[in-house]
């Protein structure tokens, strides 16, 4: 059977179908399957965004988004500071 990858909107519209299936008295196993995924995926996905809206799935992404940023920032100037360290390594008179 072929993977479908969801996107994090989706997940979160999904979530809350099956939270309305269970609501109306239905078991997690029957919920699950009226959207189309398995009682692991759901578990995994309440796990990593349950009880999020949309506005905190927007602010987590922002996160991310500037967190990764922030990294490669990191990382070139620790590059430059290597490179610096190796030319003055280079220039200092041997004694």
């Amino acid at each position: 059977m072929a993977r479908k990858r969801h996107s994090d909107e989706d997940v979160l519209r999904l979530l809350r179908e099956i939270e309305l299936n269970l609501s109306s008295g239905s078991d997690v196993a029957s919920a699950c399957r009226s959207v189309g995924v398995s009682d692991a995926t759901y578990y995994k996905w309440r796990k990593r965004f349950g009880g999020m809206g949309k506005s905190q799935l927007a602010e987590l992404k922002a996160l991310q988004k500037e967190n990764e940023r922030l990294k490669k920032i990191v990382a070139t100037l620790e590059l430059d500071k290597l490179i610096l360290k190796e030319s003055l390594d280079f220039l200092k008179p041997k004694a």
